[in-house]
């Protein structure tokens, strides 16, 4: 983030323009319009400054600027022609800690102006952090489509019944699920159509028949890392949560979409060591569940495939907390396509077969024979821990030396890798790569150097040895 986004309260705050152009004007107006005492240097003033200083809306403050003008101001806007007097603004501006604008000058603003939707008291601000003001505004103009009038008006009301409510609902969760059911309820309806008389006793109405809000369970896969890739049912989800429980696999992309106030709550997992045992996540989700908070419970890839998240949802079912479940892309299907390998293909393989390098102690052991087939595509969870193991047992099982693979590491994001080479290479390959990653078995893998559409030369690592080949 190359800028904090924040709103100011300019109310009564002296604040300096200098410039009395048609630019300088454009900004004044923002300035007059948030309350600011607005005082104005320049040697030319158009129409509207003469007008405003006219009818003391401004203050002429002389037509000559010195650096002593910014003594006690809050914020300065430099709007002038002459770039060395903008320039002396802005340094001038530097040394006295005030926050400064230098127009069309990105590389002299301490702070920039965003393009604004006003549906006041709501206010949108969108910013390109001054790389390109005229996608901002063409933004800026999308939502003033969407976003209806009324908003501001809504938004006023629903302030006026705030304290109230806080008198009546005590906790944070409840009153924030009452007003969600307001804003996309009778409220919001009555508003639209100008009834605000009867809004307010909607409002009223709504309060007499709250009921305290009951805990519910969300198991979302987040998908394999690209945060383009999670699906809408899980983005709405992830913004209504009280609290999150997520995975080491969740990518700081996908983590960064989860509403701002929830709670995050780690409780991921890593070869070789636990962070939060099993048991501890599962009970987790059960207090925070019956405490009445919306909880989502966020894995990486699909919930379903190795992810326990059937054992997590059967003590739910024990607790009889109320669950849903969002499917997640997971990544066998994901990181294969981003790296160019189908998993089937009527020519190289009629079956895909996923498995986990990670078993249990005491589980039941993998049927090799039947994992070691030809014309199938072999995925991997887990398997570089185990790799020495898994290229054993295949070749012993009839894998031929030569079948081609694949380990695919940080799969569908920035920092994607594909080490590719052949089943008798696997565990020297495997020392080249980090969790997390997937193997792929198969003669699919010769496919991706022809279909590979998302790595880029810049993500090319040298080869480390012969026998390591990077897609």
């Amino acid at each position: 983030m190359d800028y904090l986004p924040i709103f100011a309260d300019l109310k009564r705050r002296p604040c300096l323009v200098v410039g009395g152009g048609n630019s300088a004007w454009c900004k004044t107006q923002m300035l007059l319009k948030a309350g600011a005492d607005v005082g104005v240097i320049a040697s030319k003033l158009n129409a509207d400054f003469t007008t405003a200083i006219a009818a003391n809306q401004i203050r002429f403050v002389g037509d000559t600027f010195s650096p002593a003008n910014l003594d006690g101001i809050f914020l300065a806007i430099a709007a002038t022609p002459h770039k060395a007097l903008n320039a002396l603004v802005y340094q001038s501006a530097n040394q006295r800690q005030v926050l400064v604008n230098v127009v069309d000058d990105t590389q002299r603003c301490s702070f920039i102006v965003p393009s604004i939707v006003d549906r006041s008291p709501i206010i949108v601000a969108i910013s390109s952090s001054g790389k390109a003001p005229v996608l901002a505004r063409l933004l800026r103009q999308k939502l003033e489509a969407t976003l209806p009038q009324h908003l501001g008006k809504m938004a006023t009301l629903a302030g006026g019944f705030r304290d109230y409510l806080a008198t009546k609902i005590s906790t944070f969760s409840s009153r924030r699920a009452f007003w969600e059911q307001a804003f996309n309820g009778r409220f919001a309806d009555l508003v639209a159509v100008g009834c605000h008389s009867e809004a307010q006793q909607a409002l009223h109405q709504q309060l007499q028949q709250h009921t305290s809000p009951v805990g519910q369970v969300a198991l979302i896969g987040a998908g394999p890392g690209d945060a383009g890739l999670l699906t809408l049912r899980g983005l709405q989800l992830m913004q209504q949560a009280d609290v999150v429980l997520y995975d080491y696999l969740v990518s700081d992309e996908v983590m960064a979409l989860v509403r701002r106030d929830a709670e995050l709550v780690c409780v991921g997992k890593k070869a070789g060591f636990h962070s939060v045992p099993q048991e501890q996540t599962n009970q987790l989700i059960v207090e925070y569940a019956q405490q009445g908070k919306r909880v989502v419970r966020l894995k990486g890839g699909d919930p379903f495939v190795f992810g326990r998240g059937a054992e997590e949802l059967e003590v739910l079912v024990e607790a009889g907390i109320d669950f849903q479940v969002v499917p997640g892309i997971t990544a066998a299907a994901g990181a294969t396509a981003y790296a160019g390998i189908p998993l089937t293909h009527r020519d190289y393989a009629q079956t895909a077969m996923f498995i986990t390098g990670h078993l249990k102690p005491d589980g039941k052991q993998l049927d090799w024979l039947t994992l070691a087939r030809g014309n199938q595509t072999l995925v991997i969870y887990m398997g570089l821990m185990k790799s020495s193991h898994i290229q054993q047992q295949l070749l012993q099982h009839g894998r031929a030396p030569n079948t081609p693979i694949a380990i695919i590491e940080r799969g569908t994001q920035a920092t994607q890798k594909v080490l590719t080479g052949q089943l008798h290479e696997l565990a020297d390959l495997a020392q080249h790569a980090a969790s997390p990653s997937l193997i792929v078995v198969g003669e699919v893998v010769k496919l991706s150097h022809k279909l590979a559409w998302f790595t880029t030369k810049e993500q090319l690592q040298p080869q480390p040895e012969a026998a390591v080949k990077l897609a």
